[in-house]
């Protein structure tokens, strides 16, 4: 019979082992998955405003391109006009008047606004020389696209050009 003893020892310890998890291996095994779970939704957060923030920044850089464009576009009389439909029609002048987007009144920058799929478009206008475009060589042109992103922040795409006079023959000057 002592020879049988080990043998029947190694068998129940066998079927202990067997048996399957404990309640406590159980509990462990589900906070370690909880915790990858919590994790991996954290990273889709993330990566979902990360998307949103790049195609609202994508779509604002295209809307201020586009302004940039059609400001260049335009004859030199007509700079400070605007068709923000692109309809053919021109709706609306540029101001100068400190008022809405204009930051102050009478400094030489005219400003115009239009809101495009939750983007802000505000384009600004600054001639070097006086009032109107006629008399002016140069006019910095600027465009810059507002938005808030998911997490609420505001973010800006600013785009600026220089754009000549094509008729600008100088100042006459007197022999």
């Amino acid at each position: 019979m002592t020879q049988c003893e080990p043998n029947l020892v190694t068998r129940r310890s066998a079927l202990m082992s067997a048996e399957g998890f404990t309640l406590v291996e159980s509990m462990v095994a589900l906070v370690v998955l909880s915790i990858g779970v919590i994790g991996t939704i954290g990273m889709c957060e993330w990566a979902e405003r990360g998307l949103q923030r790049g195609a609202l920044t994508t779509t604002a850089l295209a809307l201020v391109e586009s302004r940039l464009e059609a400001k260049r576009s335009v004859a030199w009389e007509r700079l400070l006009m605007d068709d923000v439909d692109q309809d053919g029609i021109e709706e609306s002048v540029m101001h100068d008047d400190g008022l809405q987007d204009d930051q102050t009144n009478g400094d030489g920058i005219f400003t115009a606004s239009a809101t495009q799929s939750n983007i802000r478009l505000v384009w600004t206008v600054e001639l070097n020389r006086g009032h109107e475009p006629a008399g002016a060589s140069l006019a910095t042109i600027e465009a810059r696209a507002i938005f808030r992103t998911m997490g609420g922040q505001e973010k800006e795409v600013r785009v600026r050009t220089i754009r000549a006079n094509p008729r600008y023959v100088g100042l006459s000057v007197l022999s």
